[in-house]
């Protein structure tokens, strides 16, 4: 039984990395450019049969999970961001949503909603996007309400970095019925968060792509979604009210940024490393010491990687949740450095388009900004000082009324 299962995990990766260099790569450059959503490369996976990893096995998808081998669907990020840290994005968030459904959804749920994953290639993502305070120019306000009504809820207002946007057929929405904030920014009690799924075929969903110029992560297309009185039914209202919060669920979404930002890295090593082979410069020192410091930190961050995974298929989950804050600040920290070192050893023709290196370099740059590093590094003291602390979002009380 277990050699079956190194097996399938072997093929899978495997799979995996061939469609990665042979098609996901060369698509890249034109969804960053365009910034488009990267729906050929979900046709892809969907016919590869890797579009479900996440999804249970009696539903007909991989069956990947934290308490079983959940390191394999971090490891399949790792491998997407070598060569697309946008679109990689968009992966996250589809896998979480599959991962939360397979926990929390109910049995009507679980058929309906798996077999548009599995049979029909339905894309998800989780929205929450609603920062209150605002930045110089911003004229108008962004957060949602809802509302209880007869049969289900009404939605309005609007989110941000919608990641996928309408290149997407569901979203789990996490909204607040305390007022705006969803669950990062909201200050209302954690029961009063909910999640709720929406289909966006509804009419009454709206996109402004005109928000999303970034440097950066283009491919994500995570625009600004407006939601005119939305009705959500009940039987779209996933667990129960403030699970997300009370039960941490961030936490175990937390390391697949680090996965995400080891396998960027990589893509950087690989190009600076083929880069300075062509260019004979083996023999510089400098060389020598950035690409040994290189090196080192992607394996640091591997072992990270496969700690927290150990940890969460050991059933140790506070154990995992310490170790998957902490592979998220050093994942940062590493990867960065190490694109710092690929950028000095290639110069400024590495920084040119069509270089790889220029657009991990503004991906990279960019995504590390989803978490603020200063508070997840301060969370992490308050554990080893005995102090209350945030696991989930890195809220500086660290506090959440039930």
């Amino acid at each position: 039984m277990q050699t079956h299962l190194i097996y399938n995990q072997q093929a899978v990766l495997e799979r995996l990395s061939q469609l990665t260099q042979e098609q996901f790569a060369s698509r890249a450059t034109e969804y960053d450019k365009t910034a488009s959503f990267p729906a050929e490369n979900f046709e892809t996976l969907f016919h590869a049969g890797l579009h479900a990893p996440a999804v249970p096995v009696k539903y007909g998808g991989l069956g990947l999970s934290h308490s079983s081998d959940i390191l394999t669907l971090w490891m399949m990020t790792r491998e997407l961001a070598k060569v697309d840290l946008a679109f990689t994005r968009c992966w996250e968030g589809h896998t979480n949503i599959q991962v939360l459904l397979t926990a929390n959804a109910n049995e009507a749920q679980k058929q309906r909603w798996f077999e548009g994953i599995v049979q029909r290639g339905e894309k998800w993502a989780g929205w929450s996007g609603e920062p209150l305070s605002k930045v110089p120019g911003q004229t108008t306000g962004i957060g949602t309400t809802v509302k209880i009504v007869e049969g289900g809820y009404i939605v309005d207002g609007s989110k941000v970095f919608a990641t996928g946007a309408d290149g997407l057929q569901w979203a789990v929405l996490f909204v607040s019925t305390a007022g705006t904030g969803a669950v990062r920014h909201h200050d209302g009690p954690a029961s009063s968060v909910l999640m709720l799924a929406c289909d966006l075929s509804d009419p009454s969903v709206s996109f402004d792509s005109t928000w999303w110029k970034p440097i950066g992560m283009r491919g994500s297309v995570s625009y600004r979604v407006q939601f005119d009185r939305t009705f959500i039914p009940d039987e779209n209202l996933i667990g129960y009210p403030g699970q997300y919060l009370l039960e941490e669920w961030q936490t175990r979404f937390t390391p697949q940024y680090g996965a995400a930002f080891l396998g960027a890295a990589e893509g950087a090593y690989d190009y600076a490393l083929a880069h300075i082979k062509k260019q004979r410069r083996e023999q510089d020192a400098y060389v020598q010491h950035r690409i040994a410091q290189s090196m080192m930190n992607l394996e640091t961050m591997d072992l990270w990687l496969r700690k927290v995974a150990s940890l969460w298929e050991a059933g140790q989950h506070q154990q995992a949740k310490q170790a998957g804050n902490r592979f998220r600040y050093l994942s940062e920290k590493f990867a960065m450095e190490t694109l710092e070192h690929c950028t000095r050893m290639c110069g400024a023709r590495g920084m040119i388009e069509p270089s790889p290196l220029e657009r991990i370099y503004r991906d990279l740059s960019f995504y590390t900004l989803h978490d603020n590093c200063d508070r997840v590094l301060a969370s992490i003291g308050q554990e080893v000082l005995g102090q209350e602390s945030d696991r989930a979002f890195f809220n500086s009380s660290g506090k959440r009324e039930h």
